[in-house]
């Protein structure tokens, strides 16, 4: 506990450090790859393919993911840039298949009503399957925030700042203090975002919570009053 007093201002700047190295890769995986999801549910010949290659991407192991993206895109091996881009890559390739699978999910009946009523391709998008495989792109998410904040720990070993650097440097030094704090800073990061994600699910899919009484309510054979 001495280490830790000492070393507060430490902590507080390698969590930044982290935060801001997580948070871009996991809205990028997201924006990526809903369209990359989209065209994987709706043709057949483009979903193997697609699910095939994320598969492949993750796959891949962390560190030889950072040394050989400098010589693609043309960071430098240390650069923040270099790690932003293999995490956005980790999460694509973890989202693509839930969005997938979550667009499925949509009853058929329902998107058959859409177009019925005239709404189109998009529209049916937008308006329908995205709200309705909200749920299931949370629970995606969720997973996706929790494995960023894991992977990001290993950009330490190429010199980006971050919670991982108290591991190396706590592991050089033998400072066990300096180890165990990273690991637990990086786990309380880890339930921090998740936690944020459930309440920007509960605000983006208050349907889901009358949803939820509904079923409850029919288990007690209770009435229920859902808010509109």
């Amino acid at each position: 506990m001495n280490w830790v007093w000492a070393n507060l201002d430490l902590i507080r700047d390698r969590t930044l450090d982290h935060l801001i190295l997580s948070v871009p890769p996991i809205i990028l995986s997201f924006v990526i790859a809903l369209p990359l999801g989209w065209l994987a549910n709706r043709y057949r010949l483009s979903r193997g393919v697609i699910l095939t290659v994320s598969g492949l991407l993750y796959a891949i192991p962390s560190f030889p993911m950072f040394i050989v993206l400098p010589a693609l895109v043309g960071t430098t091996l240390r650069s923040p840039l270099n790690l932003v881009i293999a995490l956005t890559i980790y999460g694509v390739a973890l989202m693509v298949r839930v969005v997938a699978d979550g667009l499925a999910s949509v009853d058929a009946d329902v998107q058959r009503s859409a177009v019925a009523v005239g709404f189109s391709t998009w529209t049916n998008f937008w308006q329908v399957e995205l709200p309705l495989s909200g749920p299931v792109l949370l629970a995606g998410l969720r997973v996706v925030a929790v494995s960023t904040v894991s992977l990001a720990t290993v950009g330490a070993v190429i010199g980006a700042q971050s919670l991982g650097s108290l591991f190396t440097d706590g592991f050089q030094r033998g400072i066990q203090a300096e180890i165990i704090t990273g690991i637990v800073a990086t786990v309380l990061l880890a339930l921090l975002l998740d936690g944020a994600l459930v309440a920007v699910g509960r605000l983006a899919l208050p349907w889901t919570r009358a949803r939820k009484s509904v079923r409850a309510a029919a288990r007690l054979r209770l009435p229920v009053e859902v808010t509109p």
